[in-house]
């Protein structure tokens, strides 16, 4: 028998036999005092309301009055870049203060209005993990807080394609909204009034011109007088005004009287012609207006005075009677593409000049005699053609006052028995068109300047490279004709950033643009590709050439084409719209068509020459042949070729290429012709307008948004022209692919060629229609505001193929529902997102 009593006695419950790890009482009331802001901060509601404030309270003291801040902070969250995302933080009826911030992922800016807190998405290359802290305090200051997880997808098209059609509206995805801005005649002085649109209208000096084209959108501060780069409400717009639709500017179309344009016609059609620049704001509500009466509003027209700057100034080939010493001009025509300068100026470019030129029959007799023989040469190069009269015959007309040579300057006929300098007459006006030209938005006085140094063509674009501090500086352009060169100037001078907020912009602009060197390109078949200096002395550009004799480096830019052709430069399906990647600088030029190109003529870089069928109502899909009435051929719809720098770096002399996308319709071959698989919700013909979202908001960020425009006539019997937008990739991303091409002429003849070429990847996706234009238009020109959330789009000559007995279009008035049959008239558009939110992503 065991002895109990010598192991177990008498207890009374004074033994510990609980060796789970629970607290004692004792030590949560040591923790309210040692860990104070823990314990009242982090108590969750469980905790709350097992032990009440009676717990929280009875040890007595002020400190101990408050029971903490329920909070939390709301559920994860998936979104992609560019949304704007609302976190939704709550906390208890006892909390005074409240708000989120930021514990990791990229920065972004946090906005609260309303006690409602949202940001944008950044703009992510994968899937980022955004970490959120929402903290209440109670009346004593104990904080409570809660985190959240805010995933961040890389940005997509956001939207639905835009079915192809002919509807005399423009069409946006559904969620967008489309208000008219800025139309042809709308005053832009107090003094003028409201655009009657009737033929009758006067003094278009201070009206909106026709043909809205290339446009930018600048901040405009406080003050009125100088650049905001971060204002998305109040801008300056600037914007080109390439040509007229002469059959709606006068009461019953154009007259012409015993061989003579009636001067008042004449004043009409040129002051048509040449730049906007205006300020526009956005009021509370979101819509936009431009200001009527500001200050800064201007016109710069074909009169308008120019002063010329760079290699050329001065120089005997730009002599005239209005300009002795060839350093000034009057005026800029046929402002097609633009340029965005980082120092807050506006590049316009003189594009299809040549043709507003007389030039009678024996001209070229009268510049030989003189010994003046190789101008024929430029003036043939460059398409002032012998026995031309000049678009809309302006030099015909008889000036109410004498000494006016506002007309005559388009006669370029060399007067016999005159100076043989020039300067008697205009013979030399044709060598004062055809450069890039600047523009101070925001100074109206300020006279624009001619950049000489850029060479001298059709210049469609021109438009900066990435400006890196200590590294020159590069501007790409195209020369917009058939077979011609794609160009880049690389300034002499590096980038230095505090140039961008520089108060003397035309001197920014003298410092990069004035001095540099002009190179052409050449594509090479193996995907790689030189830049080519034209620099006089140099590769055969001297006095013994035999194309044209050059005599320096003026002579050189003054004959840009002719240089080019010396070097051996890759001639390509008319170069337009160049845009760069603002990431990665990769340089993208649209090749809007070729009827010209061949396949014998075709390469690597152009490779498609083909039969691309016109489809009238009834007609059988790719009909062989195809009638010359249904038919274009040589290259009908176009590409996009990209450039990626050796080295990244705008300084390069290499560099490798490769056709971003190929235009075609999404019926056509997919092995010879629709090289990008394009299909119903991204086919596309004659690419034109070229534009990358603004490195200011995710559109321009990690991988950019680019918007391309269209200027068909090959597809405008399936729709009217368009815009897309497209997530590129980049250079490399592709392969190569072999093209048999077989183009069959009018005639019936039949040949073929078989070329090899490089390929991005098929866009797929990630290349969508976001818009179609109204009837017989073209779309050019956009711009954003920095923020994105506001698009700025231009539509050019509606129904141009009418006249004012026969109305083809009534846009922009069938845009905002008014009945009836008005005159179509170009304007600039805004588009915005129903949701306020950033366009196209």
């Amino acid at each position: 028998m065991t002895d109990l009593s010598l192991t177990i006695g008498y207890d009374d419950g004074d033994i510990d036999t609980n060796a789970s790890g629970n607290p004692h009482l004792n030590e949560i009331v040591q923790q309210r005092y040692s860990r104070r802001q823990t314990l009242l901060g982090g108590l969750s509601a469980m905790t709350t309301a097992a032990f009440g404030s009676v717990l929280l309270s009875a040890c007595g003291g002020d400190e101990l009055d408050d029971p903490g801040v329920v909070v939390s902070a709301g559920e994860s969250i998936t979104t992609t870049a560019g949304k704007t995302v609302t976190l939704n933080g709550v906390a208890g009826n006892n909390a005074t203060t409240s708000g989120f911030t930021q514990v990791s992922g990229p920065t972004v800016t946090l906005s609260t209005a309303g006690g409602v807190t949202t940001f944008v998405a950044p703009a992510v290359s994968a899937a980022t993990a955004l970490v959120f802290r929402f903290s209440a305090s109670g009346k004593n200051g104990q904080t409570s807080s809660a985190d959240t997880t805010v995933t961040v997808n890389p940005a997509t098209l956001a939207f639905t394609a835009v079915s192809k059609n002919l509807n005399d509206v423009v069409t946006v995805p559904e969620g967008y909204s489309v208000a008219v801005l800025y139309r042809l005649g709308d005053p832009i002085a107090s003094t003028v009034g409201v655009y009657a649109n009737d033929g009758q209208d006067t003094n278009f000096a201070q009206r909106a011109g026709d043909h809205h084209d290339g446009m930018s959108f600048f901040g405009l501060g406080a003050t009125g007088s100088a650049p905001d780069a971060n204002n998305n409400t109040r801008g300056m717009l600037v914007l080109n005004h390439e040509n007229i639709t002469q059959a709606y500017l006068h009461q019953a179309g154009a007259t012409t009287v015993a061989g003579r344009r009636p001067e008042a016609e004449a004043i009409k059609e040129i002051e048509a012609h040449g730049v906007s620049a205006i300020e526009v704001t956005r009021a509370s509500g979101g819509a936009w207006s431009y200001v009527q009466s500001s200050a800064l509003n201007r016109r710069v027209t074909p009169n308008t005075p120019i002063v010329i700057n760079g290699p050329v100034r001065g120089n005997a080939q730009l002599r005239t009677l209005y300009s002795a010493d060839a350093t000034a001009g009057r005026g800029t025509i046929n402002n097609c593409a633009n340029g965005q300068m980082p120092w807050n100026t506006y590049l316009t470019n003189e594009e299809n000049w040549a043709g507003y030129f007389r030039r009678t029959a024996g001209d070229a007799a009268v510049r030989t005699a003189a010994g003046l023989a190789k101008q024929n040469v430029s003036l043939a190069r460059y398409g002032v053609r012998e026995g031309a009269s000049g678009n809309y015959g302006w030099s015909t007309v008889q000036p109410s006052t004498a000494g006016d040579t506002r007309f005559a300057k388009w006669n370029a006929t060399a007067t016999a028995g005159v100076a043989a300098d020039g300067s008697a007459d205009f013979r030399n006006e044709p060598f004062q068109y055809g450069w890039v030209v600047e523009i101070d938005p925001f100074n109206p006085t300020a006279a624009p300047r001619k950049r000489t140094a850029l060479g001298r063509m059709n210049h469609e674009g021109c438009w900066p490279g990435r400006t890196i501090a200590g590294t020159r500086p590069a501007f790409y352009m195209g020369d917009d004709a058939q077979n011609e060169y794609i160009y880049k100037f690389v300034s002499n001078a590096a980038w230095a950033d505090a140039d961008a907020s520089n108060a003397d912009r035309l001197a920014i602009g003298d410092k990069y643009l004035d001095t540099g060197t002009l190179y052409v390109a050449r594509f090479n078949a193996d995907g790689s590709g030189q830049w080519l200096p034209l620099v006089f002395g140099q590769n055969g550009l001297t006095s013994a050439s035999t194309v044209y004799p050059f005599a320096d480096q003026a002579d050189v830019l003054i004959n840009t084409r002719l240089a080019a052709d010396v070097l051996g430069a890759t001639k390509m399906n008319r170069p337009e719209w160049t845009a760069v990647n603002p990431v990665n600088g990769e340089m993208y030029c649209t090749l809007t068509n070729n009827s010209s190109r061949t396949p014998a003529t075709t390469d690597a870089a152009n490779p498609r020459a083909y039969t691309d069928p016109k489809l009238p109502q009834g007609d059988v899909v790719n009909a062989d042949p195809p009638t010359s009435s249904q038919a274009t051929r040589g290259n009908a719809n176009g590409h996009v070729i990209r450039v990626r720098e050796n080295g990244d770096t705008t300084e390069a002399t290499a560099f490798t290429w490769d056709v971003y996308a190929f235009g075609s319709g999404a019926d056509l071959d997919r092995t010879n012709i629709n090289l990008s698989g394009l299909d119903a919700t991204n086919d596309f013909s004659s690419p034109d307008g070229l534009w990358f979202g603004r490195n200011t908001n995710v559109t321009g960020q990690v991988a950019p948004v680019l918007w391309i425009q269209t200027d068909d006539g090959a597809y405008t019997d399936v729709t009217n022209c368009m815009m897309l937008a497209a997530l590129p990739g980049r250079v490399g991303d592709g392969g190569t692919r072999t093209v048999n091409n077989t183009l069959t002429t009018a005639a019936g003849v039949t040949t073929t060629s078989t070329t090899t070429t490089r390929i991005g990847a098929a866009p797929g996706a990630n290349l969508k229609r976001f818009l179609v234009g109204p009837k017989e238009c073209e779309i050019t020109g956009i711009t954003s505001t920095p923020d994105g959330r506001s698009l700025f789009v231009n539509i050019q000559h509606p129904g141009e193929n009418g006249n004012a007995g026969n109305i083809t279009s009534s846009w922009p008035a069938s845009q905002t529902g008014q009945g009836g049959s008005s005159r179509p008239r170009s304007a600039t558009i805004v588009i915005t997102k129903n949701d306020g939110g950033i366009v196209g992503i």
